[in-house]
């Protein structure tokens, strides 16, 4: 076996210093993986130009809505895992991680071969601009194709943390990042597979950070061990884990439809707006997915604590997370007052006046804005953690609603600026129905116990 480490409880010690230490390697390599993003849009930008740029961009609404249901399905699994975990029941997180890789691999490859055969389609109902719909194309049949890949790293990657281990994958997905940057610049700069190269660095980078995941699972963490009478296929466990995982990969999707829509609305406003949100977009992504981060240590946290019946840890952790997600966003929106213009050429160079501003008009807008989204990561992953996927369900409807009431806007004269504030209609919107939910489940779980 080599030598074993211990995985994480969260349901005893100070919460804040359980949810910053299992946050801290999750942030980290949330902002690497950015930072790839980021790299990546530079790469393309630099190298292929403006319009490849916008080719890759177009695809991020169709990305989000089918990769989202596959991370979703990923992370509902993990839940049930941690849960057992949490509730000391060994047993239960073996058959719960077994069935779990069943229906990954089942659901991943209906997946990929759907979505490839579907991509012109796909790229066309949301209005692909034609001078770049071929270029799209090829970028985003690759990613699908991808798309056992990715299920591998989100499936492993979240047993693991669901375990309480959030330092590995953290370290693995350094990894992936620095071989796909590398990968990035041989296949675009020095091998001209053009937006191509992109697409498979990504997914190859993907699917070796999922095998060592995998790697450390079962050799390096403590009592975690093949044994054949656990990884059999069981119904029960299986249906608990569609009742989870299920409707958390429908939340993701039902949000990423407003994605979608909204991605129709800019479509409409051109070529230049098209580049110009995705710039902004790669850029507010670099500081709001940490907030997701500490958003997936609230799910593990509360998961276990739930497990083990501690609605009052559940409550405390609540307050630490939204300490630790309120003093980020007042951070953010001052790091990007005074670096955005900076950010923004490092993308698109010193040309490009139309797209620079309306990439920098985006960022400004939305950053004032971030607190809604910091509070409903906690208040969303705290429903997830306590296995309620529906009522994620139903936050992802008012997202839905919110991008689709920006996109709505941006045929009237606000143009540009209702796709601005469409993302943070969206958080409030979901907030405002996930605190309730919080406050109502957290009272029956004191009847409970």
């Amino acid at each position: 076996m080599g030598t074993s480490k211990p995985a994480s409880d969260m349901t005893c010690g100070n919460p804040l210093r359980k949810i910053l230490l299992f946050s801290l390697p999750l942030v980290s390599g949330t902002l690497f993986q950015q930072l790839y993003n980021f790299a990546d849009t530079v790469i393309i930008g630099r190298f292929l130009g403006e319009t490849a740029l916008a080719a890759a961009g177009v695809t991020y609404s169709l990305n989000f809505l089918i990769l989202g249901f596959v991370q979703g399905c990923a992370a509902g699994f993990g839940v049930l895992v941690s849960q057992s975990f949490g509730a000391r029941k060994q047993d239960e997180v073996h058959r719960f991680y077994w069935n779990g890789l069943w229906l990954s691999i089942l659901i991943s490859m209906i997946f990929a071969v759907v979505t490839v055969i579907l991509t012109v389609p796909l790229l066309r109902m949301i209005h692909t601009p034609d001078h770049i719909l071929p270029m799209a194309a090829v970028y985003i049949k690759i990613i699908f194709a991808g798309i056992p890949l990715s299920m591998l790293y989100n499936h492993s990657a979240s047993v693991l943390r669901a375990l309480g281990d959030s330092r590995h994958p953290f370290y693995f997905l350094l990894v992936s990042c620095a071989l796909n940057i590398v990968l990035d610049y041989l296949l675009i700069a020095v091998i001209p597979f053009g937006i191509a190269g992109a697409a498979a660095a990504t997914v190859f980078s993907q699917g070796v950070s999922g095998m060592l995941n995998l790697w450390w699972l079962f050799r390096k963490t403590e009592g975690f061990y093949i044994r054949k009478c656990e990884m059999h296929y069981s119904k029960l466990h299986a249906r608990q884990l569609c009742v989870t995982g299920l409707p958390m990969g429908f939340e993701y999707s039902v949000s990423a439809i407003g994605a979608v829509i909204m991605q129709n609305a800019i479509n409409a406003l051109g070529s230049t707006a098209i580049a110009a949100q995705t710039t902004g977009e790669k850029i507010r992504q670099l500081f709001t997915l940490p907030m997701e981060s500490v958003g997936m240590a609230m799910a593990t946290y509360t998961a276990q604590n739930y497990g083990a019946g501690r609605p009052d840890r559940i409550r405390s952790g609540i307050r630490c997370g939204l300490f630790i997600q309120y003093l980020y966003c007042l951070a953010s929106w001052i790091v990007i007052l005074f670096s955005k213009k900076y950010l923004v050429m490092l993308v698109l160079g010193e040309t490009a006046s139309h797209t620079a501003s309306g990439a920098l008009d985006y960022l400004a807008r939305i950053s004032t804005l971030f607190v809604f989204h910091g509070s409903l990561m906690i208040f969303r992953n705290t429903l997830q953690g306590m296995g309620y996927s529906f009522q994620a369900v139903l936050s992802g409807i008012g997202e839905l609603a919110g991008r689709s009431i920006g996109a709505a806007l941006s045929f009237t004269s606000m143009g540009f600026v209702a796709i601005c504030y469409a993302n943070p209609i969206s958080w409030a919107i979901a907030l405002g129905y996930c605190i309730p939910s919080v406050i109502y489940r957290l009272r029956q779980c004191d009847k409970k116990n």
